[in-house]
């Protein structure tokens, strides 16, 4: 029967002690993470700016819905390294949240009357473009202020697709490896193995080194052996 556990693709300490921990994702990394931060801001801003103030659940509801789909890729991304199940859960709580979030730009956009650019507009080509080449908070803050808010919804819009369309990816991504691989129990057989195994290859290459000191010592014993045999010899005036 096939050993699952060699699918597993196991993680090291400095020393060589095999790891269960699965890979730490360096989630501040993930282009998809850095957009989701770019939209809570923008969608802070937004809602200061265009909503009221007070009296209107939809501000409160927009600024979760961005807060959660950053603060959600960033827990689940941290508990991977112990659950990949806690992952997925998280990353799809994320993905939801930002589609509730495309959601209210949509109405905002409808309601108010405003074009939406994505696939129609001739500003659309220009906004997709600079979306996808510019994932950092700093390259978006100097147009906040400058944007009215047909520009900051369709900007919000565009970032929720992307968003969207690059979580997915990732969560598929995730999920093959889950099925692959399997969870914390399944890491935790599988470098217990591999020490197992580690351990086992440093007994024998010891062992062999071992046994071939002793081979040396013996050729040695019998070389020094034959010496003193051979003074002897001269010793006692026997011809050679």
């Amino acid at each position: 029967m096939e050993d699952k556990s060699k699918k597993i693709n196991v993680n090291h300490y400095a020393d060589g002690t095999a790891s269960a921990l699965r890979k730490k994702v360096v989630f501040t990394e993930l282009r998809f993470y850095q957009r989701s931060e770019v939209l809570y801001h923008l969608t802070k801003t937004f809602c200061q700016r265009f909503l009221p103030e007070r009296g209107d659940r939809t501000v409160d509801q927009m600024v979760q819905a961005a807060r959660s789909t950053k603060q959600n890729i960033t827990e689940g991304c941290s508990d991977g390294q112990t659950s990949m199940e806690s992952e997925l859960k998280l990353l799809g709580i994320a993905r939801g949240s930002n589609l509730e979030l495309l959601e209210d730009y949509h109405d905002y956009i409808n309601y108010h009357g405003h074009e939406e650019w994505f696939g129609k507009n001739a500003r659309s080509k220009p906004l997709h473009e600079f979306c996808r080449e510019h994932s950092l908070l700093d390259d978006y803050k100097p147009l906040f202020a400058k944007m009215n808010d047909e520009e900051l919804a369709n900007m919000a819009i565009c970032l929720c697709h992307q968003i969207d369309k690059a979580l997915t990816k990732y969560i598929e991504r995730r999920d093959r490896e889950f099925v692959t691989e399997g969870g914390i129990r399944e890491r935790m057989t599988a470098a217990r193995l591999e020490q197992r195994s580690t351990q086992r290859e440093t007994i024998e290459a010891q062992a062999r080194r071992i046994e071939e000191q002793a081979r040396t010592i013996n050729y040695l014993k019998a070389e020094v052996e034959r010496l003193r045999n051979q003074l002897r010899d001269l010793e006692s005036g026997i011809p050679q």
